[in-house]
């Protein structure tokens, strides 16, 4: 049985749509702008930042306008099946308005708001949160568990946030550059993002695509450190490539972490050189987005759905001047070519990592 993936969107400083969001990234255009203040030591810092999203709850905001736009891409009435379930990606929930509970009000809120049949969901699992969601998705729609799984993933910036990875040291004073060699560290990020599955293609009001294979893995290196071997990584995509039946010689191109900071970018160099994807394209799209967290794998699949749409994978936007051992084909400008198939990578602290195989429609 096929998982059918599609009716993506974005909400990002770039826009409100993934067909919006993919004109000003194909353009290289970036989400990320200096903001006056900010930092824990009042700081100026540079963010991915919505502007425009000055409200209360922007959590609920962001979850809620991104499952309207998926609904209208898809069939009436589906939303309240039994046979749907929806699945909220997140790593900090609405922690801006709700410390003790981040996560719980928004649940509640989500299924009274959208009256669903079941309890949504949440994937909760550091920054591979968005890959994860969708493997958990393609998971139940092939136990048959469920027909239709809405994915949404979403993170805002609050102080807690920040103020946190700058405890870490692991923050940029400058715009991310995702595998250079001049990297500082990430950019923060906020935005929102989602995805339909399910077994039947004639839900999607748009041309849909296959998700061919998802699995993760854990290396347990470190509570922040990812392992120097690139194990966990590529135990994953060795796993994912091998279910699903993929070559590495049919994989267009990687859409890679690429977080910006020193440990992340090395580790994925050296997993893809262990796993003879050197030559592949590759890029990262935090220099756009910056890092989005539980958005993140979502915002990064959408954008490379687009690609596939408009045949274009995007430069990685802050990379110059190799930074990394393992001699990755880091992209340094657009690619124009008929694609069929992408490999999704996320990677997080604890050791996690996730990787998915998404192509067209044979």
């Amino acid at each position: 049985m096929i998982t059918y993936i599609g009716s993506e969107n974005i909400i990002s400083p770039l826009g409100n749509s993934a067909e919006e969001n993919f004109t000003h990234v194909s353009n290289g255009k970036s989400g990320i702008e200096l903001f006056k203040n900010v930092g824990v030591g009042k700081e100026d810092l540079y963010l991915s930042k919505i502007k425009s999203l000055e409200v209360d709850h922007k959590f609920d905001y962001l979850l809620s306008n991104c499952l309207d736009s998926i609904i209208n891409a898809s069939s009436d009435n589906i939303i309240n099946s039994e046979d749907t379930i929806v699945i909220i990606s997140t790593t900090k929930g609405d922690i801006q308005e709700n410390l003790a509970t981040p996560i719980q009000a928004s649940v509640d809120k989500l299924q009274q708001d959208y009256n669903l049949a079941h309890t949504p969901l949440v994937i909760s699992n550091a920054c591979i949160s968005g890959v994860l969601a969708m493997n958990t998705a393609n998971n139940f729609i092939q136990a048959n568990s469920y027909k239709h799984a809405f994915v949404i993933g979403a993170d805002a910036i609050s102080s807690f946030v920040l103020y946190g990875f700058q405890s870490l040291y692991a923050v940029s004073d400058e715009p991310c550059q995702p595998f250079d060699k001049e990297r500082k560290g990430i950019t923060l990020g906020e935005g929102a993002a989602g995805v339909l599955m399910s077994s039947d293609p004639t839900v999607f009001k748009k041309e849909s695509f296959e998700f061919v294979e998802g699995t993760s893995s854990n290396d347990a290196n470190h509570i922040s450190g990812p392992s120097r071997t690139g194990e966990g990584l590529y135990r994953t995509v060795n796993k994912t490539m091998e279910l699903g039946g993929v070559k590495t010689s049919e994989v267009d191109f990687i859409s890679a972490h690429g977080t910006g900071t020193l440990f992340n970018d090395e580790m994925e160099s050296i997993a893809f050189d262990r796993l003879e994807m050197n030559a592949i394209p590759l890029n990262s799209l935090k220099g756009y987005f910056g890092h989005t967290l539980g958005a993140a794998g979502l915002i990064e699949s959408a954008i490379s759905m687009q690609s596939m749409r408009n045949n274009t994978v995007v430069k990685s936007l802050g990379y110059a001047n190799d930074g990394t051992s393992g001699g990755i084909n880091i992209l340094t400008e657009n690619i124009e070519k008929e694609l069929t198939t992408f490999l999704k990578t996320a990677s997080g602290f604890g050791g996690c990592n996730a990787s998915a195989i998404i192509r067209k429609v044979k």
